[in-house]
C-alpha cells in the first residue's frame, strides 16, 4: 500500500466509525425504549444530542484542526470519542446516555471536518481528489446506512450496551493508523477562533432543535413552541450579522453568495434530513409492526448502504463530465420520488417486491448528491482553508440529520400520538392512554394486554410514518428544482490531460450553466 492509499485508508476508516455511531444506536431505540423506560421524546434526544452537539461545533473544529494541526487533531478526535463509547456503555439511565452521546457528538465534530481536510492536501489534482472524495463518500454512507445492520447484529447476541463497546476498538485501530500514515498539516494564518459566533450558533441550533422535539409535548401552536422558533429566528440573524461584521468570522456568510456553494450546501443538508427520518422511523417500523429482530432490522436496511456506495462513486465519475447540475438534481428527483412513493406503504407490504426498490432507489439519489456536493463546496475554498470548507460541508450534513430526525420524528410523534388517542379514548384509562401515546414501546407491550390495541398502534403508525415520508418527498422534489435552476454545470473535458480544465466556467455572478 503507497503512503496516499494509506492516508485515504485512515481518513475513510475514521469517517466511516463516527457516521456509523450515527446510526448504529437506531436499531436498539426499541431496546433503550424497554430497558432504559424511554419515551419517542427521549429516544429522540438520544438520537439528536449526537448529531446536534455534531452539527453545532463542527465549523469551529475545522478551523482548530487548520490551525493547530491536522494529525494531532485527528487523533483526538479519535481518543475523546472512543472514550466516551466506552462510558456510555456503562451507563443505566436515559438521561446519562443522552449527555454521553452529547459528548460523542463533540469528537465527531473535531474528526470529520478534518478527515476532509486531509484528502483535500493529500490529493492536490482534480481527477484525483475527485477519486479521492468519493471513495470517501462512499466509506461515509456505507457508515450511515451499515450502523443498524452492525447495531443488529450486536444486538442479536448482546445487551444494548455492546452498540457502544463495539466502536472503542475501531477508534483505537484509527488512531494507531493516524500516528503510522497521516502527515502533518496545518495552516498557521487560519485567524483565532470566533467564541462569540460560536456560542450565538450555538444557541440558534439549539434552541431550534429543542423546540421542534418538544413541541409535541407542548403543542405545535403553544406559547412555549411559538416563543422556542422565534428565539431560534432572533439568534440566527444575530449570528449573520456578527459573521458580517467580525473581522475573522467563524463562517464567512458571503460564501453562500457563490452558488456552487450555498446550492450544493442546501443539496447537503435535504439529503441527510431524508435520511435520517427514514432511518428513526423504518427501524422502528421493522420490529414493532412487522416483529423483525434486530439483526433483521438492520439487514432488511442493506440495500440502502449498498445503494449509496455504489452511487457515491458513480456521481463522482459523472459529476465532472455531465455537471454538477445534473447528477444532484437527479439525485435529489429519485429521492424525493422514492419517498412519495414511501409514503403510501401499508403494513402488510412486500418487502422483496416493493420496500426493496424503494431502498434502492433512495440509495441511489443520496449517492448522486453527495459526493458531487462535497466537492462543489470543497472547490470553492483553497486547500490550505480545506477545513473551513469542509466544516461547513459536514455541518450541513449534520444539520440536515439533526433537523431531519427532529422534524420527522416529532410530527410523527404528533400524528401517532393523536391518531392513537382517537382510537383508543375510552378503552384504557387517561395515564396508560398518555403513556402509550408518547411510547410505541410502550403501546407495543400493552398490545399483549389488552385486546384491539395491536390494531391501533399499526393504523396510528402508518399514518405517522405516511404524513413524515409525504414531507421528506415534496421537500427533496422542491430540492430538485431549486438544484436544477441554481447549480452550475461545471462539466470538464474527461480526454483532456494534465489538470483538468472545465468547459463552462463558473463564478458567483454567472448564471445557471
Amino acid at each position: 500500500m503507497n503512503r496516499r492509499a494509506a492516508i485515504l485508508t485512515t481518513v475513510c476508516l475514521s469517517a466511516l466509525t463516527i457516521n456509523l455511531d450515527t446510526t448504529i444506536v437506531n436499531v436498539a431505540l426499541p431496546s433503550l425504549a424497554r430497558e432504559l423506560d424511554a419515551g419517542t421524546r427521549d429516544l429522540l434526544w438520544v438520537v439528536d444530542g449526537y448529531n446536534l452537539a455534531f452539527a453545532a461545533l463542527v465549523l469551529a473544529m475545522g478551523s482548530l484542526s487548520d490551525r493547530f494541526g491536522r494529525r494531532p487533531a485527528l487523533v483526538l478526535g479519535l481518543g475523546s470519542f472512543a472514550l466516551a463509547s466506552g462510558a456510555a456503555a456503562l451507563v443505566d439511565s436515559v438521561e446519562a446516555l443522552i449527555a454521553l452521546r452529547v459528548v460523542m457528538g463533540m469528537s465527531a465534530a473535531l474528526i470529520f471536518p478534518t478527515t476532509l481536510s486531509v484528502i483535500a492536501n493529500a490529493f492536490t489534482e482534480r481527477r484525483e481528489r475527485a477519486a479521492a472524495l468519493g471513495i470517501w463518500g462512499a466509506a461515509v454512507g456505507m457508515g450511515v446506512a451499515l450502523g443498524p445492520i452492525t447495531g443488529g447484529f450486536l444486538l442479536e447476541h448482546f445487551t444494548w450496551h455492546s452498540v457502544f463497546w463495539a466502536l472503542v476498538p475501531v477508534g483505537v485501530v484509527a488512531i494507531a493508523m493516524t500516528l503510522a500514515f497521516v502527515p502533518e498539516s496545518r495552516d498557521p494564518a487560519v485567524p483565532p477562533l470566533d467564541l462569540l459566533g460560536l456560542a450565538i450558533s450555538i444557541g440558534a441550533l439549539g434552541s431550534l432543535t429543542w423546540t421542534i422535539i418538544e413541541a409535541p409535548e407542548h403543542g405545535w401552536a403553544s406559547a412555549t413552541t411559538l416563543t422556542g422558533f422565534a428565539v431560534a429566528a432572533v439568534l440566527t440573524l444575530v449570528f449573520v450579522a456578527i459573521e458580517r461584521a467580525a473581522e475573522h468570522p467563524m463562517l464567512d456568510v458571503t460564501l453562500f453568495l457563490d452558488r456552487r456553494f450555498s446550492a450544493a450546501c442546501a443539496a447537503v443538508t435535504i439529503a441527510f434530513f431524508a435520511l435520517f427520518g427514514f432511518i428513526f422511523l423504518i427501524t422502528q417500523f421493522f420490529q414493532f409492526l412487522r416483529d423483525h429482530s434486530a439483526l433483521g432490522t438492520g439487514v432488511r436496511i442493506l440495500p440502502v448502504a449498498i445503494s449509496i456506495a455504489v452511487a457515491s462513486i458513480v456521481g463522482a465519475q459523472l459529476a465532472p463530465r455531465v455537471g454538477t447540475k445534473a447528477v444532484v438534481g437527479t439525485g435529489l428527483a429519485l429521492l424525493g420520488s422514492a419517498f412519495l412513493w414511501i409514503s403510501t406503504l401499508d403494513v402488510d407490504v412486500s418487502y422483496a417486491a416493493v420496500i426493496v426498490p424503494q431502498m434502492v432507489m433512495m440509495g441511489l439519489g443520496l449517492g448522486l448528491i453527495s459526493t458531487p456536493a462535497t466537492e462543489s463546496i470543497m472547490q470553492v475554498l483553497p486547500p490550505a482553508r480545506a477545513g473551513v470548507g469542509s466544516a461547513v460541508n459536514d455541518a450541513t450534513r449534520e444539520l440536515g440529520g439533526t433537523l431531519g430526525v427532529a422534524v420527522v420524528g416529532s410530527l410523527f410523534s404528533s400524528l401517532y400520538g393523536a391518531r392513537l388517542g382517537e382510537l383508543l379514548d375510552g378503552r384504557l384509562d387517561p395515564a396508560t392512554l398518555e403513556s402509550a401515546q408518547g411510547s410505541v414501546g410502550f403501546t407495543d407491550a400493552l398490545a399483549a394486554q389488552v385486546p384491539g390495541v395491536t390494531d391501533a398502534m399499526e393504523v396510528a403508525f402508518m399514518d405517522g410514518l405516511s404524513r413524515g415520508s409525504l414531507v421528506i418527498g415534496l421537500m427533496c422534489l422542491a430540492g430538485s428544482v431549486f438544484a436544477w435552476a441554481v447549480l452550475p454545470g461545471n462539466r470538464y473535458d474527461p480526454l483532456a490531460e494534465g489538470e483538468l480544465v472545465a468547459v463552462e466556467p463558473v463564478t458567483a455572478a454567472t448564471g445557471p450553466a
